[in-house]
């Protein structure tokens, strides 16, 4: 059964139409590291670019108080204004260290913080940045918060809903996605022509999405995350067939 606590989000990838989203369940035990690689699977990142998450801690409990207290003053006196952002970064000693002269900025440990310990109450929000070049964003809110005494924790995390494929890595970030969405749907062109080389198909469904499929990935691609990350491990063969679902090609 699942022991602790049962976080739902809402995962939604920043400034793209149709909206790609997902709606996902984890423990609130694990890292927010992990999270972060469960993001990464839901929206078909491939862990070959850096990620950082950001939590506007100050902001959620700004909000937190509004909801609990209603009659607190409209002026704002009892609120925080520190409006500090916490960065959560996976640690690396040969990596520059992340400074913003624009925002006040707490870079923490990914991998060593619980996710308990960094969103606390429903519609709470974060954020994942992945591709610093692409610069792709997901904009995530929590949902609620319960416990389900029948629910295999191997179950978790799942996603129960969701819609949209994801993003396309190196594409050129949300443009060059709608650029690539536009090809595939006109299916001519020297657009389609340059998309159909590059990613070696002649149909790309950007509105696909398969419940099944993903949490079948959900369950086993995670791990593969950390190990290049926390553990700088280059992942084998097989787990590149994975993440590629060379799986689907044996069913054919």
């Amino acid at each position: 059964m699942a022991s602790h606590p049962i976080y739902q989000f809402y995962a939604e990838l920043d400034d793209y139409e149709p909206k790609i989203w997902r709606r996902f369940q984890v423990t609130d035990n694990i890292t927010v590291a992990r999270l972060g690689y469960i993001i990464q699977v839901l929206f078909e990142m491939t862990a070959s670019h850096l990620m950082t998450i950001e939590v506007p801690q100050d902001e959620n409990y700004n909000a937190y108080l509004r909801t609990r207290y209603p009659d607190l003053p409209s002026d704002d006196s009892l609120f925080h204004h520190d409006e500090t952002i916490y960065r959560y970064e996976i640690m690396d000693e040969d990596l520059e260290t992340f400074d913003d002269p624009h925002r006040n900025v707490r870079i923490v440990d990914a991998a060593e913080t619980k996710l308990h310990n960094t969103v606390y109450h429903p519609n709470d929000r974060l954020r994942l940045n992945y591709d610093f070049g692409d610069n792709w964003w997901v904009s995530v809110i929590l949902e609620k918060i319960f416990e389900d005494k029948e629910l295999p924790g191997s179950e978790l995390p799942r996603v129960v809903e969701g819609a949209g494929f994801g993003i396309v890595e190196d594409a050129g970030g949300v443009g060059g996605l709608e650029d690539l969405a536009k090809a595939f749907k006109k299916k001519k062109g020297a657009e389609y022509k340059q998309f159909s080389e590059w990613l070696g198909v002649k149909e790309f469904d950007m509105t696909a999405f398969d419940l099944d499929d993903m949490n079948f990935r959900l369950k086993k691609i995670p791990r593969i995350y950390k190990q290049c990350y926390e553990d700088r491990l280059y992942p084998t063969q097989k787990s590149i067939d994975l993440i590629e679902r060379k799986y689907l090609q044996k069913k054919l």
